[in-house]
């Protein structure tokens, strides 16, 4: 569990997160009368536009890691190069624009529908074991994100800091569902922009204008590429391309789209935003770094609490109060957004496939619903719990999780939607190995060379996909055929 605030509360912020925090309460009253079924909570009646669909993708990929874990990085050991964490999800979800008509046109609600459909029950259930577990540990770390931001902005100690975000989160994710989160998503993208870029002007003046900190900062936390690495550059574009294809939270929202199309042009629109975004979380990071060795802010702070509370500390320490509040809710924004759609995509799963296709066969629409929202209650609760005990670097986790719920379930879902001959046997198979190939190079039974686990579950996973597919083909249509509603 992080260590406690001790941050003084001051009136403004706390004003100002209150008024935040109540107004996605709010959205998700006012979402809540939109839902006249199952499939306007999970997938918002299919009716999200461009910009609908570019703003709620892009506020659930910019959580915790990027915000407050990418100017931790940025402190530490990458530096400005930090920002690839961020460009590198422009990248993806330029790979991701040309998949999307096809994820839209296959009209299901949640991954492991696609695989009951295109693969039969087994796998569905097989998948949607494997992407629930991981969700979990997402929704966790975005809790865990939000509550040290609301630690940091309130002087609220981590526990009911962790308490107040749980209990909001859920309530509008429950309340509303898709409807709700993208809603909310417009607003907290909004202010994470707006609130991230006020803050790097304000960071500037207090080390003494951009000559200065370019003085003061070694080349080396400057370079864009030199303390990342392009190893991991490359790792992180075949993690996000991989798990972002598969993840039940971005597919849902191209689930979501009005059309084929639309899921297309929000791909890409959400591509330019990531590419504006990218580099301001380091900036910050790196000038915070410059600021503690010219003894601009004491780093008592840092050294008590890790370099996660780096971002809240410099904007508290540089910038007045009515400030501070705004950009303290762009950054509990960040960390909300994500939290809430992970939310959403493990109780959509867990009652679409879990509970429908297994405990209770044959529920009926508004009984999935009502599962829907319970098992959502008992998710947040379920990631409450690790948010409390896990002390992990918040990226690290990220790149787990991200990697775990891919390595054996990419190459099955994409090519399903358009090879003929993806089978059955391949998928299963795929899946059960590819994960296990994973776990084995995380927990150092096997070593890649030091790449991420992620690309031994992949490769693990296509060298048994497709021959097992030729051996055993499948007997349904892809995307387009059969498949559809």
């Amino acid at each position: 569990m992080p260590a406690e605030s001790t941050f003084a509360i001051n009136p403004v912020i706390l004003t100002i997160v209150a008024i935040y925090l109540l107004g996605m309460l709010y959205i998700g009253y006012y979402a809540s009368k939109k839902i006249k079924g199952n499939a306007d909570f999970m997938v918002a009646g299919r009716r999200l536009g461009p910009f609908l669909l570019a703003g709620t993708l892009a506020a659930t990929e910019v959580g915790g890691g990027s915000s407050l874990g990418v100017a931790e990085k940025a402190f530490g050991e990458w530096g400005l190069s930090a920002g690839w964490y961020v460009l590198t999800l422009a990248i993806t979800f330029l790979v991701l624009a040309f998949w999307a008509p096809s994820l839209r046109r296959a009209m299901v609600k949640t991954v492991p529908e696609f695989f009951c459909k295109r693969y039969g029950e087994p796998s569905g259930l097989l998948t949607a074991i494997i992407m629930v577990l991981p969700l979990i540990g997402l929704t966790a770390i975005q809790m865990i994100a939000s509550a040290v931001v609301l630690s940091a902005m309130t002087g609220l100690s981590y526990v009911p800091a962790l308490c107040i975000v749980v209990v909001v989160v859920t309530i509008y994710s429950v309340m509303g569902g898709l409807w709700s989160v993208t809603l909310t998503d417009m607003v907290q993208w909004c202010l994470i922009v707006l609130g991230l870029a006020i803050a790097v002007p304000f960071a500037l003046h207090a080390i003494g204008g951009w000559s200065k900190f370019i003085e003061i900062t070694p080349p080396a936390k400057m370079s864009v590429t030199g303390g990342i690495g392009f190893k991991t550059i490359i790792s992180l574009v075949i993690i996000y391309v991989t798990s972002f294809a598969v993840g039940q939270e971005v597919n849902q929202r191209y689930f979501a789209a009005r059309d084929a199309r639309t899921a297309r042009t929000g791909s890409f629109l959400t591509s330019a935003v990531y590419f504006l975004f990218a580099f301001i979380p380091a900036i910050l990071g790196v000038i915070a770094f410059s600021m503690v060795k010219q003894g601009l802010i004491g780093d008592s702070l840092i050294q008590q609490f890790g370099t996660r509370y780096v971002l809240p500390v410099l904007i508290r320490e540089t910038m007045p109060p009515w400030i501070v509040g705004v950009v303290f809710a762009a950054l509990i924004s960040a960390t909300m957004s994500s939290a809430d759609s992970d939310l959403l995509a493990a109780g959509s799963i867990f009652s679409n496939d879990i509970y429908a296709k297994v405990i209770r066969k044959g529920a009926g629409e508004r009984e999935i619903l009502i599962i829907t929202r319970v098992g959502m209650v008992v998710i947040a609760l379920l990631a409450m719990v690790v948010a409390l005990f896990s002390t992990d670097n918040l990226i690290t986790i990220l790149m787990f999780s991200f990697a775990l719920r891919a390595g054996g379930v990419f190459f099955p879902y994409i090519l399903g939607h358009y090879w003929k001959k993806a089978g059955s046997v391949g998928a299963i198979a795929s899946i059960l190995l590819g994960s296990v190939a994973i776990l084995l190079v995380k927990y150092n039974v096997v070593s890649i060379g030091g790449f991420d686990p992620v690309i031994a579950g992949l490769v693990v996973s296509l060298a048994v996909f497709i021959p097992l597919s030729l051996i055993s083909p499948g007997k349904k249509e892809p995307t387009g055929g059969s498949l559809g509603e």
